[in-house]
Formats: structure tokens, sequence, C-alpha cells
């Protein structure tokens, strides 16, 4: 989440970005604690989605206020006044109050900046939305005077000042070098005296060095080296600590590994498990809906809200220079009166007509419950429940039903009991036989067999997963071998041999691919699957041992 503030007038307004997606239910959950009222920005033409109704349902949860916000009115496919019934529709189902239920609206273009109060009315600035934010939504209710009260709902971390709270006054007046006592609603054993060395407001997009500040502002302050979220900075005299929202349980989780294969350490800065041990705990500073579990030395249980949760931490690591291998996602199961209890996903597609039969089809073996369906224009939107598990592996096979025109998003809605086997993946895969470069001849023999996913030229090691086949089967394959020279054909011949072009995985793409006996290898430069038992002849005695 990131935080802003902007001067309207003689008013100061702070504005809180919240992450839309339910995989940060914990970063929603708390960031709203931080404000009085939220602004419900829906799109013109796609209308509410999903995340929208997980954020608005905790919104209203707290009893915020809400202005609807309807953005990109200037599109040449938006329905405006469908747009507004369907968020009345939500707002309904979300149980909201009549207050909540006549929020005002504002129909706003961000491209042109420009807002107004009717769907029909040509806006020149921005001013109505403003007016609309300062006159409806109340100002903040602490006292000013009384006994200081932040309650910490981020963190941040600066090279120079270490790790930094960032939190709202909700009572008293809080000073530069002022001593606190540092306190847990949910830990009463946590209660110590600490420092605030520096104090910071946020001004546009950055921030800037203050003195004071009163109840009702958000600020960040440095000099508390342990701080971390939930915790309550209060007066030397009245410690009372603010009760915290319980962060929601992790869904899934991966195993994070040191990198074993043949070209470990040669793209990566950090590829030990100390860096990757000290990595994580630093992302644990920031993230509290991440669970970090030791196995053994060289291998960390990584748990979060979700796939996207986790493959936003493997693409930072990744882009940061850390080499790492992970393993395919597993959900989190619980027991509940003796019944195996699993995560379900409420999952809305948006397809054209034509495809909605293969996207029915695909879901519904893979455990998928109708819940709503209905049409607009030549497309068609439904709603399912479905197991999280599921949808591992689904993503790519959908853009392949609906040749890239269809929509799916998801979120996290509950648990229910376990519902059987479900086969996320069809395909076998091409491994690779030998260490070496790529070749085109080796190659074009190994493209008869399947689909390939690596280039010639590139470098490829015994065990590593070069394509995938149609049949379920996995077959292996020579892509390093070359054609024989002899005094009777020449070498440029094989010019001739034509590749199918290649299409690379994305790093969700590979999570969704993996099959249980592999692991995503991930550089700064590349991601390569593999097998986890490289060796050819031990994963064939391991795979006569595991059928008998």
């Amino acid at each position: 989440a990131k935080n802003t503030a902007v001067h309207y007038k003689d008013y100061k307004i702070n504005i809180v970005d919240t992450p839309g997606h339910a995989d940060f239910s914990g970063e929603v959950e708390r960031i709203l604690k931080m404000v009085d009222g939220v602004l419900l920005l829906v799109d013109a033409a796609e209308g509410p989605m999903p995340q929208t109704r997980f954020v608005l349902q905790k919104a209203l949860e707290l009893g915020h206020k809400v202005i609807v916000v309807v953005n990109k009115i200037d599109r040449p496919d938006a329905r405006v006044h469908e747009v507004m019934d369907e968020v009345l529709e939500l707002l309904l189902d979300l149980n909201a109050t009549e207050e909540q239920f006549d929020s005002p609206t504002i129909f706003c273009s961000a491209r042109e900046g420009t807002s107004s109060y009717g769907p029909d009315d040509k806006g020149t600035d921005l001013i109505p939305l403003f007016e609309t934010i300062v006159n409806y939504i109340d100002p903040p209710k602490g006292d000013e005077n009384g006994p200081l009260q932040v309650l910490v709902s981020s963190i941040d971390y600066n090279e120079f000042v270490g790790r930094m709270g960032i939190g709202r006054i909700e009572r008293g007046t809080i000073h530069q070098n002022q001593e606190v006592i540092v306190c847990d609603y949910h830990d009463p054993s946590v209660k110590k005296k600490e420092k605030v060395v520096a104090l910071y407001e946020f001004t546009g997009l950055g921030r800037s060095p203050i003195q004071q500040a009163s109840a009702g502002e958000i600020v960040a302050f440095s000099g508390i080296s342990d701080i971390t979220i939930g915790r309550t900075l209060c007066d030397l005299e009245t410690v009372e600590p603010l009760p915290f929202v319980k962060i929601s349980d992790p869904t899934i989780e991966m195993t994070f590994s040191v990198n074993d294969s043949p070209f470990a350490g040669r793209e990566g800065k950090y590829v030990t498990s100390r860096n990757l041990r000290d990595r994580l705990q630093r992302e644990l500073l920031k993230d509290v809906s991440l669970h970090v579990t030791e196995m053994g030395t060289d291998a960390f249980n990584v748990a979060g809200r979700g796939e996207m949760h986790l493959s936003i931490l493997i693409e930072t690591m990744r882009r940061e220079g850390y080499e790492l291998q992970v393993s395919p996602p597993h959900v989190l199961t619980h027991e509940e009166n003796g019944k195996i209890m699993e995560p379900m996903e409420r999952v809305v597609v948006d397809v054209p007509e034509t495809y909605q039969g293969n996207v029915m089809t695909a879901l519904g073996a893979r455990k998928a419950i109708l819940m709503n369906m209905q049409m607009m224009n030549s497309r068609s939107r439904i709603e399912f429940r479905m197991p999280s598990r599921g949808l591992f592996g689904y993503r790519s096979q959908f853009l392949t039903d609906t040749h890239g025109e269809g929509i799916m998003n998801t979120i996290f809605d509950g648990y229910e009991e376990w519902c059987g086997d479900i086969q996320t993946r069809s395909t076998g895969s091409l491994i690779s036989f030998d260490t070496g470069d790529a070749v085109t001849y080796g190659l074009f023999n190994a493209q008869q067999r399947g689909t390939l996913i690596v280039n010639a030229g590139e470098k490829v090691y015994a065990g590593e997963v070069v394509g995938y086949t149609p049949t379920g089967e996995d077959i292996t394959v020579n892509v390093c071998k070359t054609k024989h020279l002899t005094n009777t054909r020449a070498s440029g011949s094989d010019d001739a041999l034509r590749l199918v072009p290649v299409s690379k995985f994305s790093l969700e793409g590979c999570l969704e691919f993996l099959a249980p006996d592999e692991l995503l290898e991930v550089t700064p430069e590349n991601l390569r699957i593999r097998k986890r038992i490289l060796d050819h002849d031990l994963r064939m005695k391991a795979a006569s041992k595991k059928n008998k």
C-alpha cells in the first residue's frame, strides 16, 4: 500500500492506496484501519470485480463511509448506467446500511483529469471529487490534547535509518525525540520504553521531516529497531494498546530451496542458504501475511495468501539478484469436526459467447460449481465457486480455450470439505538427456515428440524440462545431439531445418506447469523447469519403486 497527501483549500487529505487483490487481504485489513472513509473505484466498462467485492466488504464491516467513483467514462465501451446498477446490487449483497447504500457517486476520467456529479455532464477538473470528499467524509475524531496513541499499520525499511513504522495518530500529539511505551493488544507481555528519533509526514509522493504531528495525521517514524505491525505507541503515563485486525491465515505453501542445479551460481549474486534466509526474514518484517519455516539447512517452507502473493515475492527476489529453486504450490488444509477442509475460490470469468462451453467444461472437471451467469452484449460473465487447487495450472489453458480473449478474476471464499482428487495437468514433459548447448538438429528431432520451450543455442542440462508432450507420459530427448559430419554431406545443410517458434512461460506460467516431481529454478536471467532427480537412471529407479 502507498500513502500520499494532497492539500485542497485549507484541508489536508491523506490518501492511502490499498491493494485490490485478496492475496493481500492482510494488508487491506490493516490499511482500512488508518482511514475514515473510502473511494470505491469502479471501471465504467468492466463494472465491479471480485476484488472490489472483497475490499468493499471489509470497508463496510468497519462502518466506513463510501464514495462511489466511476472512472474511465470516456471509454468507447463504457456502460455507466448498468455499472451503477451493479454497484447498488453489490452494496445490497454486502448488507450495507441505509447511509452506505445512499453513497454519493462521482463520474471521472482520470486520463483527462475531469470529474462531474452526473454521468452525462462534461467535467472540467477534479473539484467535484474533492468537494465530495471534504463534505461527505468525517474529519478525524481523535483528541489532540489526550494521551498519545499511534497504531502501527505498515512497516518500511531504509538503509540509513533502519526500520520505520507507519501509522495513524489516533489520539494526542507526537513529537520528535519523544519517549514512548511500545505495547501490543494481543500480547500483554510486550511493554517497553523507546524513543521516536525522527518523524516524517507524507507530502505528494515523498516524505518530509517534521517536529510534531497531532491526532488524525498519518506519520512515519524511525528509531525503534524492532517495531512491528500491530504494535501501539503510547504515552508514558497512559498505556492503552489499540485492538488490531487479526490477519487471515495463509492458504498456499511452497518450498524455497538453494539452487543445486549444474548451472547454480552462474547468474545470481546471492546463492547461499544464508542469503536466502536473510532475505526471507527481511520480507517478514514488511509482510504480515507471510509465514516462513525452516526445513533443514537449505530449504524453507514459505506460506502465503495465494499464488500471486508468492509469485510477486519470487519475482522481486529474482530481480534483486537471488538464485533459488521453488516447488509446486500446495494448498494448506485444516481439520474441523474430523473433516479435512480446503480453501475455496470465487472465480468470475468474462469470455466471448463462443468460448463459454470450453470454459465450463474445463472448470467442471476441476470441481467448479456454477453460481451465476449473465450475458453482456456478445460476452458472458460466469461466476463459479471451486477449490483453490483446481486453479493451479488452469490460467494458461484458459487463455488457450478463449483464444486470449477471456478475463479471469479470483478471490478467496472461505473453506469447504475436501472435494476429492483433481487432475490439474494432462501433458507430460520432454526431458533433456544430456548437458550442453541445444542445437537445431537435436531440437528438430525433439519437436516431433511434443512442444518445445527452449531455443537453439540455449544451455541445457541433463534432467531439465525442454518441452511438453500431448500424451501424459515423460519422454527423454537429446536436444544437444549434432549431425555427424562425413565427406558426403555439408554441415551447412542444417540451415534447411525449420523449428517451430518457441513460446516462453512467464513465472506464473512456470509455477502452473510444474508437475509434483519437478522444481522451478529461478535466476536473474532465466526460469528453468527441471526434474527433482536429474540423473536419468536414478529417476527411472525411483519411478519403478513408486509404481510397485
